[in-house]
């Protein structure tokens, strides 16, 4: 996407760019009569063990604006939307495409999958997948409808767009027990402009049973090239592994193996300018169902079809550890003896987890020890699966168990160990648990941490809704 004039743009603390990519031309007439035929269709053939049961049922609305005014115009659309389309329907997914489409008939859209979400099984597997231009306003991450100028007024945006969370977030089911995937490939074709921005989406958490993708990290913005031969960088590694994937991975890991896809083609890249902007995509998760890529191996399918015993053995000590220090030793161990195992995307991205989780745990303002690990709580306490998570570097399930501790909820009330799982998830990226931290310790009449964690949430790319007391003492 091509900046605006200088003169054109508000203050960037009031409205930030993010553009996007991906879209194709069809009337509005065939999508709302033939792409929306009632029943979920055959899974294709392959891809697991039909003998486990029926495919699972998996729903994808992908919706791509191209056409913006010029120069703001999106040429990478094409390819994009074709490519993931069919990766998608070769992984088991009925596919609706809805593209350059203005507000009101995306939402129309949107209630229709909805709808479709609505009335599919409960473990489900959803994604809803959007690129066009994008930005924040205010706190608000606005999805631009087709035609809508981004250097518009703000009146304009916030008329012109779907608006990330009640539009979409809002608008589908919950799925405690499915899993709903919201992914957004946002981009700017001005590398010059990017270069110059610090602009991007704000940081946001996911529900219950809900994962949430950003192409690149909150605040940053992402480039891609300007030409409708190329993918943009985000959904190529997002093609890539959805096609290359072991059939035994999560979809959770899917995406983190596509952010470090993202990052090492970046990083890797011979354009200077390029390697300067690479993207570290950003992922907001709060998932609590193991949903695997295979068609036919549901969370109660076929177990994963290990090569020996002592693989087994070591995946589930592996799988059975909440200590950072021993998954990396684990999966280090995994990776060396069984490189070629169907699991060993799943184990590389626990090892990267854990890598973070462990330079998190030696920050001189993370007050956290082993034990927190290792709580004496009931066994099947939900506290569990979340210190699980947050041992492999999950942002959020840090929050999460931070949070439990506060209000004591099945566990021991203690603030202690809330400051310590805060300052943990802080540290690990998570910009909404700096801003909370920093609110509780001005309520305690803590003002230098209160600023400290102020300062990291806005380092970390989070704006505070103004529904939140963020006025400063």
């Amino acid at each position: 996407m091509t900046q605006a004039p200088p003169d054109s743009r508000p203050s960037p603390t009031r409205r930030q760019f993010l553009g996007g990519s991906l879209a194709f031309s069809l009337p509005l007439a065939g999508w709302l009569s033939g792409a929306w035929a009632q029943g979920y269709g055959t899974a294709p053939a392959g891809g697991g063990d039909k003998s486990s049961g029926p495919a699972p049922v998996r729903l994808a609305l992908l919706i791509g604006n191209r056409a913006y005014p010029p120069p703001f115009d999106l040429p990478p659309v094409h390819k994009n939307v074709r490519d993931l389309q069919a990766v998608l329907e070769k992984r088991g997914f009925k596919v609706t495409a809805v593209v350059d489409q203005d507000p009101g008939n995306l939402r129309r859209a949107i209630a229709q999958f909805a709808q479709q979400c609505q009335s599919a099984p409960p473990d489900a597997s959803v994604m809803f997948y959007y690129t066009g231009h994008g930005m924040q306003v205010d706190t608000e991450n606005l999805l631009l409808g087709s035609g809508v100028n981004p250097s518009a007024a703000e009146a304009a945006l916030l008329g012109g767009s779907l608006h990330f969370k009640r539009d979409v977030i809002d608008a589908l089911p919950k799925r405690p027990a499915g899993l709903t995937m919201a992914v957004i490939d946002a981009c700017r074709t001005n590398l010059r402009a990017a270069l110059q921005a610090g602009d991007g989406f704000n940081q946001v958490e996911a529900p219950v049973g809900c994962l949430i993708a950003f192409s690149t990290g909150a605040g940053k913005p992402a480039i891609s090239p300007s030409v409708e031969t190329a993918n943009t960088f985000y959904t190529a590694s997002l093609v890539k592994v959805l096609s290359t994937a072991s059939d035994d991975i999560t979809f959770s890991d899917m995406f983190r193996l596509v952010k470090t896809d993202v990052q090492n083609t970046m990083l890797n890249h011979p354009v200077a300018g390029i390697r300067a902007m690479a993207q570290f995509p950003f992922i907001a998760e709060n998932v609590r169902v193991k949903m695997r890529l295979s068609l036919f191996a549901s969370t109660q399918g076929a177990p994963v079809k290990f090569n020996s015993q002592d693989e087994s053995s070591l995946w589930q000590e592996l799988e059975g550890t909440a200590w950072p220090a021993d998954i990396l030793r684990l999966s280090d161990d995994y990776l060396k003896r069984f490189p070629t195992s169907t699991l060993a995307g799943s184990a590389q991205v626990a090892r990267d987890g854990a890598d973070d989780a462990a330079k998190a745990m030696r920050r001189n303002d993370v007050r956290l020890f082993k034990s927190a690990f290792f709580p004496k709580v009931e066994a099947g306490n939900p506290v569990w699966a979340d210190i699980r998570k947050a041992a492999r570097g999950d942002k959020d399930a840090a929050a999460r168990v931070a949070r439990i501790y506060l209000q004591g909820d099945g566990v021991g009330k203690d603030v202690n160990r809330y400051e310590g799982w805060m300052q943990y998830a802080a540290a690990l990226g998570n910009g909404i648990a700096s801003y909370e931290l920093a609110v509780y310790y001005r309520n305690v009449d803590q003002p230098v941490m209160a600023a400290q964690y102020e300062t990291r949430a806005r380092e970390l790319a989070y704006t505070p809704p103004p529904t939140l007391d963020h006025n400063r003492k």
